[in-house]
């Protein structure tokens, strides 16, 4: 996209309303931007999702407001639907620290992302709500993180109406399914709710115990597999229904929880090809009649 081209579309973007989907009456399926080709201008990236078959994306933080605005131009040139926005340097900046500095730049970050969503139509932020280490206790951790989800983070999300869902990953902080339930439930608040990872949990837990502990509580679902090698210590990440999940036991889990959002797969990126056949196992394995 040359200037002139990318500047006629963000004044074009500029001028439509966030994206209003239908009312969700069914599973959808979605991918992860990172999975599509960096390379390419964010039409041609929706595009290439869209010919697979999926339904939405999930976007990253973004902090230029004219690539924000060219985001947009692409939600509404291929019709697909920005759904959540996956909140960046959560890792790097931790709600958790004890440095105010650093909570102060993750809160940034959040507000950041609350204000990417409010403007492409998404519904959901996901946050990796703390990080447990050598400096920061578990104790610490679900505390401070609270606070500030509490009194910084979920004023804005009610004003602007988008969720931010917390996520369990391998950051040694929920992990349990009655932790994670009781961790949302502590907070109360229509506007936070959980991030599921059908993958994440697999090394420690079975995900259809977990969907069906947290419930109503999940907002959004990320997708992947996962191949644990107990006898030889090892383990990997793979592709939706290469690995050691039990995709009819999940699927009716979901059943069971009522869940009727957006699937996001998070695994390797590929080509048109292998993005095809990706949305292809998704619904083989869990949008199917």
């Amino acid at each position: 996209m040359d200037r002139r081209a990318f500047l006629q579309s963000c004044a074009a973007a500029a001028l439509l309303p966030p994206f209003q989907p239908p009312p969700q009456t069914s599973r959808r399926k979605a991918v992860l931007i990172s999975m599509l080709p960096k390379e390419l201008p964010y039409a041609a990236r929706f595009g290439i999702a869209r010919d697979a078959g999926f339904d939405a994306i999930e976007m990253q933080t973004i902090a230029r407001g004219d690539e924000a605005a060219e985001i947009l131009d692409a939600a509404a040139r291929t019709g697909l639907r920005i759904h959540s926005v996956m909140n960046a340097d959560h890792w790097r900046f931790p709600l958790s620290s004890s440095d105010r500095d650093v909570v102060g730049r993750s809160v940034a970050g959040m507000e950041a992302s609350l204000r990417n969503a409010a403007l492409w139509g998404a519904d959901t932020v996901l946050l990796v709500p703390a990080v447990v280490d050598q400096t920061t206790s578990y104790r610490d951790a679900w505390r401070r993180s609270q606070e500030v989800i509490r009194e910084r983070l979920l004023p804005l999300a009610r004003e602007l109406k988008v969720i931010v869902a917390v996520e369990e990953v391998w950051n040694k902080f929920l992990l349990s399914p009655l932790e994670f339930a009781r961790y949302v439930d502590e907070l109360d608040s229509p506007w936070l709710k959980a991030y599921f990872d059908v993958g994440n949990i697999v090394f420690y837990g079975y995900p259809q115990d977990w969907i069906r502990t947290l419930g109503a509580r999940i907002a959004k679902v990320h997708l992947k597999d996962f191949h644990l090698d107990r006898p030889n210590g090892r383990f990997a990440w793979t592709n939706i229904g290469d690995g050691d999940i039990d995709w009819r036991e999940v699927r009716r889990a979901f059943d069971d929880a009522g869940y009727r959002g957006y699937f996001t797969t998070e695994v390797a990126a590929g080509d048109a090809a292998y993005l095809k056949d990706l949305a292809g196992r998704v619904d083989r394995f869990l949008l199917a009649p």
